[in-house]
C-alpha cells in the first residue's frame, strides 16, 4: 500500500508521497477522513499525481483546488497525471498581454 494526499477537497489528483509501481493499491484519505483506495495503472514517481477519478480530455486537472491545466486525452482513474496528458490553459494570458 502507498499512501497518496489529497490536498483540497475538488481536486481530482492526488500527490502521491513514495515510488508507485504499477497495481500498487494508493490509499489517501477525504476532507471528511474517509479512505479511499485505487490501484496506480503505471508507475509513477514520488510526489507526483495520480487520477483520482476519470477525467474526460479538455477538462480541467485540479490540484490544490486550482486549475493547473486541461486533460490533453481521456484520463483513467489511478493513471499518472503529468505533461503527457495535461496541457497548458493560462486563464489570465490575456491580463498579461496588456
Amino acid at each position: 500500500m502507498v499512501k497518496a494526499l489529497l490536498i483540497h477537497k475538488d481536486d481530482n489528483v492526488a500527490v502521491v508521497i513514495s515510488q508507485v509501481k504499477e497495481n500498487d493499491e494508493v490509499v489517501y484519505v477525504d476532507k471528511d477522513n474517509n479512505s479511499h483506495s485505487i490501484i496506480a495503472n503505471g508507475s509513477i514517481p514520488q510526489y507526483h499525481k495520480i487520477a483520482i477519478r476519470d477525467i474526460k480530455e479538455n477538462d480541467y486537472v485540479v490540484k490544490y483546488g486550482e486549475h493547473i491545466g486541461l486533460a490533453s486525452c481521456d484520463i483513467k482513474a489511478g493513471d499518472y497525471v503529468h505533461t503527457h496528458n495535461v496541457k497548458d490553459n493560462r486563464e489570465n494570458n490575456k491580463l498579461k498581454e496588456k
